[in-house]
Protein backbone atom coordinates (compact mmCIF):
# COMPACT_ATOMS: atom_id res chain seq x y z
CA UNK A 1 0.00 0.00 0.00
CA UNK A 2 1.73 3.02 -0.92
CA UNK A 3 1.69 6.38 1.34
CA UNK A 4 1.10 8.85 -1.31
CA UNK A 5 -1.91 11.42 -1.14
CA UNK A 6 -3.63 11.54 -4.36
CA UNK A 7 -3.70 14.66 -5.66
CA UNK A 8 -5.90 16.44 -8.85
CA UNK A 9 -4.69 16.97 -11.83
CA UNK A 10 -5.73 20.77 -11.21
CA UNK A 11 -5.10 21.00 -7.90
CA UNK A 12 -1.34 20.44 -9.35
CA UNK A 13 -1.46 22.37 -12.36
CA UNK A 14 -2.27 25.38 -9.61
CA UNK A 15 0.44 24.90 -7.97
CA UNK A 16 3.17 24.65 -10.33
CA UNK A 17 1.79 26.89 -13.59
CA UNK A 18 -1.59 29.10 -12.12
CA UNK A 19 0.65 30.58 -8.64
CA UNK A 20 3.88 31.65 -10.60
CA UNK A 21 2.13 33.20 -13.75
CA UNK A 22 -0.41 34.67 -11.17
CA UNK A 23 2.45 36.23 -9.24
CA UNK A 24 3.96 37.57 -12.61
CA UNK A 25 0.93 39.03 -13.94
CA UNK A 26 0.24 41.16 -10.53
CA UNK A 27 3.40 41.32 -8.76
CA UNK A 28 2.95 39.31 -5.66
CA UNK A 29 5.72 38.82 -3.66
CA UNK A 30 4.36 35.81 -1.62
CA UNK A 31 2.76 32.58 -2.98
CA UNK A 32 0.23 33.24 -0.24
CA UNK A 33 -1.24 36.50 -2.32
CA UNK A 34 -1.90 34.72 -5.14
CA UNK A 35 -5.63 33.86 -5.00
CA UNK A 36 -7.08 30.22 -4.82
CA UNK A 37 -10.41 28.27 -5.56
CA UNK A 38 -12.08 28.06 -1.88
CA UNK A 39 -14.90 26.12 -3.11
CA UNK A 40 -17.47 25.28 -6.07
CA UNK A 41 -21.37 25.80 -5.26
CA UNK A 42 -24.00 24.02 -7.33
CA UNK A 43 -27.31 25.12 -6.85
CA UNK A 44 -30.73 24.12 -9.29
CA UNK A 45 -34.31 25.27 -8.19
CA UNK A 46 -36.65 22.61 -8.86
CA UNK A 47 -39.43 23.82 -10.88
CA UNK A 48 -42.97 22.13 -9.79
CA UNK A 49 -41.89 21.00 -6.97
CA UNK A 50 -44.72 21.69 -4.72
CA UNK A 51 -47.02 19.82 -6.53
CA UNK A 52 -44.83 16.62 -7.53
CA UNK A 53 -42.21 16.04 -4.44
CA UNK A 54 -40.45 13.31 -6.82
CA UNK A 55 -38.66 15.97 -8.86
CA UNK A 56 -36.58 17.10 -6.02
CA UNK A 57 -35.55 13.54 -5.74
CA UNK A 58 -34.80 13.35 -8.84
CA UNK A 59 -32.92 16.89 -9.25
CA UNK A 60 -30.62 15.62 -5.57
CA UNK A 61 -30.09 12.25 -7.84
CA UNK A 62 -28.65 13.95 -10.37
CA UNK A 63 -26.43 16.49 -8.42
CA UNK A 64 -25.43 13.61 -6.27
CA UNK A 65 -24.23 11.72 -9.38
CA UNK A 66 -22.72 14.76 -11.53
CA UNK A 67 -20.61 15.83 -8.42
CA UNK A 68 -19.72 12.61 -6.25
CA UNK A 69 -20.86 14.44 -3.38
CA UNK A 70 -24.16 14.19 -1.61
CA UNK A 71 -26.68 16.62 -2.48
CA UNK A 72 -29.11 18.42 0.04
CA UNK A 73 -32.52 19.96 -0.49
CA UNK A 74 -33.15 23.94 -0.45
CA UNK A 75 -36.28 24.79 1.46
CA UNK A 76 -38.76 27.57 0.88
CA UNK A 77 -38.25 30.48 3.57
CA UNK A 78 -42.18 31.65 3.57
CA UNK A 79 -45.75 31.13 2.67
CA UNK A 80 -46.36 32.51 -0.90
CA UNK A 81 -50.33 31.44 -1.21
CA UNK A 82 -50.14 32.36 -5.12
CA UNK A 83 -47.14 29.80 -5.77
CA UNK A 84 -48.99 27.42 -3.41
CA UNK A 85 -46.00 27.42 -1.42
CA UNK A 86 -45.73 26.54 2.22
CA UNK A 87 -42.66 27.41 4.42
CA UNK A 88 -39.86 24.78 4.65
CA UNK A 89 -41.06 23.07 1.94
CA UNK A 90 -38.77 21.40 -0.62
CA UNK A 91 -37.56 23.28 -3.34
CA UNK A 92 -34.07 22.88 -5.08
CA UNK A 93 -31.04 20.62 -4.68
CA UNK A 94 -27.30 22.29 -3.56
CA UNK A 95 -23.88 20.91 -3.15
CA UNK A 96 -20.79 22.62 -2.09
CA UNK A 97 -17.59 21.19 -3.48
CA UNK A 98 -14.33 21.36 -1.84
CA UNK A 99 -10.85 20.52 -1.61
CA UNK A 100 -10.14 17.36 -4.09
CA UNK A 101 -13.62 16.82 -5.24
CA UNK A 102 -13.81 20.50 -6.58
CA UNK A 103 -10.48 20.11 -8.15
CA UNK A 104 -12.20 16.86 -9.98
CA UNK A 105 -15.41 18.42 -10.64
CA UNK A 106 -13.60 22.03 -12.52
CA UNK A 107 -11.39 19.28 -14.60
CA UNK A 108 -14.52 17.53 -15.29
CA UNK A 109 -16.42 20.36 -16.15
CA UNK A 110 -13.83 22.43 -18.54
CA UNK A 111 -12.49 19.19 -19.96
CA UNK A 112 -15.58 17.13 -20.87
CA UNK A 113 -19.02 18.89 -19.92
CA UNK A 114 -18.53 22.02 -21.48
CA UNK A 115 -17.53 21.32 -24.75
CA UNK A 116 -20.21 19.22 -25.23
CA UNK A 117 -22.72 22.29 -25.12
CA UNK A 118 -24.36 22.60 -28.64
CA UNK A 119 -23.22 25.83 -30.33
CA UNK A 120 -20.63 26.54 -27.48
CA UNK A 121 -18.10 29.34 -27.71
CA UNK A 122 -17.03 29.62 -24.36
CA UNK A 123 -18.38 31.04 -21.23
CA UNK A 124 -19.37 34.86 -19.91
CA UNK A 125 -16.69 36.60 -18.84
CA UNK A 126 -19.06 39.35 -17.62
CA UNK A 127 -20.67 36.91 -14.81
CA UNK A 128 -18.06 38.12 -11.74
CA UNK A 129 -20.04 39.40 -9.07
CA UNK A 130 -16.87 42.25 -8.34
CA UNK A 131 -15.84 40.76 -5.00
CA UNK A 132 -13.42 37.89 -6.86
CA UNK A 133 -16.85 35.11 -7.23
CA UNK A 134 -17.77 33.85 -10.58
CA UNK A 135 -21.21 32.27 -11.37
CA UNK A 136 -22.38 30.96 -14.60
CA UNK A 137 -25.29 28.76 -15.53
CA UNK A 138 -25.72 25.75 -17.32
CA UNK A 139 -29.21 24.98 -19.56
CA UNK A 140 -29.20 21.39 -19.49
CA UNK A 141 -28.19 18.71 -16.92
CA UNK A 142 -27.30 16.43 -20.15
CA UNK A 143 -24.11 17.93 -20.82
CA UNK A 144 -22.21 15.95 -18.11
CA UNK A 145 -21.29 12.72 -19.14
CA UNK A 146 -22.32 10.77 -15.89
CA UNK A 147 -26.19 11.61 -16.42
CA UNK A 148 -27.66 8.87 -18.78
CA UNK A 149 -29.98 10.58 -21.38
CA UNK A 150 -32.32 7.94 -21.69
CA UNK A 151 -33.62 8.21 -17.90
CA UNK A 152 -33.53 11.73 -17.78
CA UNK A 153 -37.51 12.78 -17.93
CA UNK A 154 -36.53 16.43 -17.95
CA UNK A 155 -34.23 18.95 -18.92
CA UNK A 156 -33.02 21.36 -16.35
CA UNK A 157 -30.36 23.72 -15.76
CA UNK A 158 -28.46 25.19 -12.57
CA UNK A 159 -26.17 27.47 -11.34
CA UNK A 160 -22.51 27.02 -10.66
CA UNK A 161 -20.99 29.46 -8.84
CA UNK A 162 -16.93 29.49 -7.96
CA UNK A 163 -15.85 31.39 -4.81
CA UNK A 164 -12.47 32.35 -4.89
CA UNK A 165 -9.97 34.12 -2.66
CA UNK A 166 -9.19 37.08 -4.62
CA UNK A 167 -10.41 40.49 -4.28
CA UNK A 168 -11.46 42.01 -7.82
CA UNK A 169 -12.82 40.53 -10.56
CA UNK A 170 -9.60 40.98 -13.13
CA UNK A 171 -7.51 38.24 -10.61
CA UNK A 172 -10.31 35.94 -10.02
CA UNK A 173 -10.59 35.76 -13.94
CA UNK A 174 -7.00 35.02 -14.59
CA UNK A 175 -7.11 32.55 -11.77
CA UNK A 176 -9.81 31.03 -13.58
CA UNK A 177 -8.58 31.35 -17.48
CA UNK A 178 -4.93 29.65 -16.06
CA UNK A 179 -7.26 26.74 -14.20
CA UNK A 180 -8.74 26.33 -18.29
CA UNK A 181 -12.21 27.86 -17.99
CA UNK A 182 -13.06 28.63 -20.99
CA UNK A 183 -14.02 32.57 -21.61
CA UNK A 184 -15.35 33.64 -24.88
CA UNK A 185 -12.66 36.92 -25.94
CA UNK A 186 -10.03 35.65 -23.51
CA UNK A 187 -6.86 36.20 -25.12
CA UNK A 188 -3.80 34.65 -24.42
CA UNK A 189 -1.01 36.61 -23.28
Amino acid sequence: MSTEKYIPRLADKYKKEVVPALMKKFGYTSIMQAPKLEKICLNRGVNGAVTDKKLVEVSLDELTLITGQKAVSTLSKKDISNFKLRKAMPIGARVTLRGVKMYEFLDRLVSTALPRVRDFKGVNEKSFDGRGNYTMGITEQIIFPEVDIDKVNKITGMDITFVTTANTNEEAFELLKELGMPFRNAKKD
